[in-house]
């Protein structure tokens, strides 16, 4: 990767989580259930928009690029931009499809616009891949369980996710979850 590329892609990065942090803390304005106009539209910051012609700008000079097409695909996907997404995550994939994180947020993408069955595709192959994959068990059990509901899919994906993750960030939330089916 040539050192101008590098530039790039950390200026990109940068910028990424800084219009990250901004669209968080608006977030946070907005009481607990209230949707924010900004929520519904994803409208892009000014700096969101900046990285995203960055990162478009090296996709093209270099096509195998795969983490400018990654952070690409990221951009889109905290912009709420479904369709986006996936096509950025699906060039990230073809450059290395093994990559379990690349697959979980496109499969969280797949979900948004109503293709269960590749989001399960998804998380199954990422979970293939590794095998410790917490991320990818979590968001199984969500489409088995609200979009499918098979609950005991459901059940399944997210007592093998607390096999791997019993005290992690989400392990509460599981239990009660699994509790209450």
């Amino acid at each position: 990767m040539k050192k101008e590329s590098i530039l790039l892609v950390a200026v990109a990065l940068v910028v990424g989580v800084f219009a990250g942090a901004i669209v968080t803390n608006s977030k946070k304005d907005s009481a607990p259930g209230e949707q924010s106009e900004r929520d519904r539209a994803a409208a892009p910051t000014n700096a969101a928009v900046q990285n995203i012609k960055t990162l478009k700008e090296i996709t093209t000079r270099e096509p195998d690029n795969r983490n400018a097409w990654f952070q690409l695909a990221h951009t889109y996907f905290d912009l709420n931009q479904s369709m986006d997404a996936i096509e950025a995550y699906d060039k990230a994939l073809e450059l290395d499809g093994n990559d379990p994180h690349a697959l979980t947020d496109q499969g969280i993408m797949y979900r948004k616009v109503g293709w269960f069955e590749k989001a399960i595709g998804n998380f199954s192959k990422a979970n293939e891949i590794k095998p410790d994959h917490s991320p990818s068990l979590l968001n199984l059990g969500f489409v088995y369980r609200d979009d499918l509901n098979d609950i005991e899919k459901a059940k399944a994906a997210w007592t093998r996710y607390l096999e791997i993750d019993s005290q992690g960030e989400h392990a509460d939330q599981v239990k009660a979850m699994i509790n209450d089916m």
